[in-house]
């Protein structure tokens, strides 16, 4: 147990930051984690994502454009770009990066490529987001879920990079 405690901090330090990415493990609980009891069920993040996706639709037509897309993740970046003790030039990189991954995410969740993102196509999205953050499949994303979902992650990326 003394291994898992600093092993499950690592890896939590490790995706809060090398990735800016709205859905990975410690980001993911802060961003959903509506009463602060350092886990995210799934009321409180259906209920988080209603509230991002009303907020991201900016003219309030019921739908999200990308421009509204990319608009709502640029503000969340460069809050979490200003918490980062990177150099600006590692920023810089960082949120080019992640701006890119933004516009080619905002195609992948438009399903009938009609240039909006409805509700439906927005909470598709999260629903594999929470699947994925939910290792234990219980209903509760925990720290202990993020750092296993974490170090999954970090294990297909250096299969990838072999």
């Amino acid at each position: 147990m003394k291994i898992q405690i600093p092993l499950v901090a690592a890896l939590l330090a490790m995706t809060g930051s090398a990735a800016a990415a709205p859905h990975e493990g410690s980001a993911f609980i802060r961003d959903y984690d509506a009463d602060k009891d350092g886990q995210v069920t799934r009321a409180e993040f259906d209920a988080g994502r209603l509230t991002r996706f009303r907020a991201t639709d900016t003219n309030g037509d019921g739908w999200v454009s990308e421009a509204e897309y990319v608009a709502e993740y640029r503000a969340r970046l460069e809050q979490q770009l200003a918490r980062s003790e990177r150099s600006e030039e590692k920023k810089a990189e960082e949120r080019q990066r992640q701006i890119r991954q933004t516009h080619v995410r905002f195609a992948v969740l438009d399903k009938d490529k009609d240039g909006k993102m409805t509700q439906t196509e927005y909470d598709a999205s999260g629903a594999r987001a929470f699947a994925e953050q939910d290792n234990d499949k219980d209903g509760i994303v925990t720290a202990a879920d993020a750092a296993a979902t974490a170090a999954r992650q970090l294990a297909a990326r250096e299969r990838t990079d072999q």
